[in-house]
């Protein structure tokens, strides 16, 4: 980077070289460089906090009267931290363990979602298919208003069918037969809102639809394409749809605290209605599935692999429909206010913090069992909790456990990299500015730039600012906001000078707009 004006013949080989740096750059203006964590010690910040999560998870499964619980934190790309609590089975006196297999209910209907992008991948789907295009019998459930729209896929993927919420009842359905499930839909159905109308309504029977589509495409049971398509594949052989194949020391039997004493909940068999709670998994292997979806970030270059590619599991992690917004959120202090939006995506629910932080998650609760998980994008970390009690609310636990981790462990957003087009057109603009060497100019600056303010309305505005820096110190390094904008500080004795400058779209981006701020000296 040049800290003075080019004069002389010395300037204009500078520039010559300067604008030949540019056209060579040309050849890696489509090189995307990921956004990546600059901080060396995440992970011992991270380690520090885990006293404090283990104190938290201990307060309350004794509060909540929990029988068992287990939890786990990830980071960057491991399981860094396990907890096991209390009992799995309270009459044999079988403690949890880390491979204690827990039904996780709800938290089963992201991988429903997955096999239904992968199917659309293959091309053996549409999301804007109308159901009834794959179940004949949805012809006949009925609509909601005569101007309804036909129900689709991705209205049974975002929760916007206009179906109705129907957990008590769909809790006790898991082994629903497809043939119960064809005479139900075709003897109408009832709507609780209007489909397709941004109305988040939280339907078990749609995923249970969605399985049943998943099995038409793909010619076999739901269950076992899931398995052989996605669990299989991601290493996760202790995750099974049965609960009756569980070694008897690995199974976590379901209670609720009744009258001041542990009942046992019934136990329920695989079904054509497991779509929406069936699968039963171990701590590590739901690991293995959150450290999956988290690898889909950042976008990059390098080899894909996995069930669904990363472009499919980020789509996964996108907002789609509204859900609610929670106005009285608060940081872990319990005072400073947090307020966040929930949305519904495929198979997952969306969540946006006041402070920038977006949070993936899904929970799962059943009669026996209540589980959740969440996992930042952005941040690299997950947090991961199953109990053996009724709808046990881990979800609130879980909630402050990951906020302890990002706020008393300090985790920030990966930072954004310096493109090699940005890099060299960093310099090149350094040297415009000083110069408005005509060549140069001509080299790197887009169509629009003089038209929208004349080199000489721009000399007249640069010269002032750059001579009011007196002797240059320094050439600050550029501070990237994407691929093709971002900004750098030029520091004299008297004034620094913040530049700022977007690039165009085309093969070779050029200068499209430029913005000069003086910053008087101290």
């Amino acid at each position: 980077m040049q800290s003075r004006a080019l004069t002389g013949s010395f300037g204009r080989l500078a520039v010559v070289l300067l604008i030949l740096g540019g056209m060579a750059a040309q050849t890696r203006a489509g090189s995307f460089v990921p956004a990546a964590f600059t901080d060396t010690d995440r992970l011992q910040r991270v380690e520090a906090v885990l006293p404090e999560i283990d104190t938290l998870y201990a307060d309350f499964a004794r509060d909540k009267h929990l029988p068992g619980l287990v939890y786990g934190v990830i980071l960057d790309g491991k399981l860094i931290h396990t907890g096991t609590l209390g009992f799995a089975n309270l009459e044999e006196k079988i403690p949890t363990a880390v491979d204690t297999r827990f039904r996780i209910a709800s938290m089963t209907k992201s991988f429903v979602a997955m096999a239904v992008l992968k199917l659309r991948d293959e091309g053996r789907l549409s999301l804007a298919d109308p159901v009834e295009k794959y179940l004949p019998e949805f012809h006949h459930a009925g609509r909601a208003t005569a101007d309804s729209p036909v129900i689709t896929i991705t209205h049974l993927l975002t929760m916007s069918s206009g179906l109705p919420a129907e957990d008590p009842r769909a809790d006790r359905h898991i082994e629903i037969t497809n043939a119960e499930l064809e005479k139900l839909v075709a003897g109408g159905l009832s709507f609780s809102t209007e489909p397709g109308a941004q109305a988040y309504e939280y339907s078990n029977l749609g995923y249970v639809l969605l399985g049943k589509i998943v099995t038409q495409v793909a010619g076999i049971r739901f269950q076992d394409y899931i398995t052989q398509n996605i669990l299989q594949p991601l290493g996760m052989n202790d995750t099974v749809w049965e609960y009756a194949t569980v070694p008897p020391a690995k199974l976590a039997l379901g209670y609720q605290w009744h009258h001041e004493a542990w009942e046992l909940e019934p136990m329920l068999h695989d079904g054509d209605g497991a779509a929406m709670s069936g699968l039963l998994t171990t701590l590590p292997d739901f690991a293995r599935y959150v450290n999956y979806h988290l690898a889909a970030d950042p976008a990059r270059d390098e080899a894909d692999g996995g069930p669904v590619s990363r472009a499919t599991l980020r789509e996964m992690h996108q907002p789609r429909v509204f859900g609610r917004l929670s106005a009285d959120g608060k940081m872990v202090d319990g005072t400073t206010p947090n307020p966040s939006v929930l949305f519904y995506g495929y198979g997952l629910y969306w969540i946006r913090d006041a402070r920038g932080t977006v949070k993936v998650a899904h929970v799962g609760s059943l009669p026996g069992f209540g589980s959740i998980y969440y996992f930042c994008p952005e941040l690299g970390v997950g947090i991961i909790a199953f109990a053996n009690h009724r709808h046990a609310p881990v979800s609130a636990a879980a909630s402050q456990a990951l906020n302890r981790l990002i706020e008393h462990g300090k985790l920030t957003p990966r930072q954004q990299q310096i493109s090699p087009i940005l890099r060299t057109r960093t310099e090149q603009v350094w040297t415009m500015i000083q110069t408005w060497d005509p060549p140069l100019c001509s080299a790197i600056v887009a169509d629009n730039f003089f038209p929208d303010q004349s080199r000489e309305d721009w000399i007249a505005e640069a010269g002032p600012k750059v001579a009011a820096l007196g002797r240059i110190l320094t050439v600050g390094p550029m501070n990237p906001k994407n691929q093709l904008r971002g900004t750098f500080t030029v520091t004299g004795e008297t004034g620094k000078l913040e530049v700022t400058f977007t690039l165009t779209p085309e093969k070779e981006p050029k200068v499209q707009a430029l913005d000069l701020t003086a910053v008087p000296a101290k």
